[in-house]
């Protein structure tokens, strides 16, 4: 009986743990954290960030955090960016599907002279994962998520997978 209770046990709470060293050890193989992270909780709880938008325009489009600018990975305009944020000192946190991709578009907003970047840890996929609301194109709330493709979709566990 207290092998079964065990595995049980082990069963029931290492599905999370799993989960989330499978995050972790995927952001330490394509991250160097040059740009700090910033947990979701604390994300969340901030009233005055500007929340910047790393992926695709499609899956901007189907999903983002509230309020977020669209800036892109392969279209970054760093004139663009400029002309939309001329704060040099505002707060910003960029994000992706994961982490990854926001990382490089920090790196270059601190090349830009932007100061106070921060990466969200997990991006929207992990954002959603725990909870937080996305929101769509006509800023309503919304349970899909564009999972880039089938290999990253696995890292989404809520919500509605949605591919191009």
């Amino acid at each position: 009986m207290r092998f079964l209770l065990g595995v049980f046990f082990f069963v029931a709470f290492s599905q999370h743990t799993l989960g989330q060293s499978k995050l972790d050890r995927t952001l330490k193989k394509f991250n160097t954290e040059s740009v700090p992270y910033i947990s979701l909780k604390e994300a969340a709880q901030k009233d005055n960030v500007l929340y910047l938008d790393t992926r695709k325009k499609q899956e901007y489009n189907v999903s983002r955090l509230k309020n977020a600018i669209w800036v892109g990975y392969e279209m970054f305009d760093a004139l663009d960016v400029q002309a939309k944020i001329p704060d040099k000192n505002a707060e910003i946190v960029v994000y992706c599907s994961i982490g990854v991709r926001s990382e490089d578009i920090g790196e270059k907003l601190v090349k830009l002279g932007y100061p106070n970047v921060k990466n969200l840890y997990g991006g929207i996929f992990e954002w959603k994962n725990k909870g937080y609301p996305v929101y769509d194109d006509q800023g309503k709330e919304t349970e899909k998520v564009h999972a880039f493709d089938e290999h990253w979709g696995k890292l989404l566990k809520a919500g509605e997978k949605v591919y191009d």
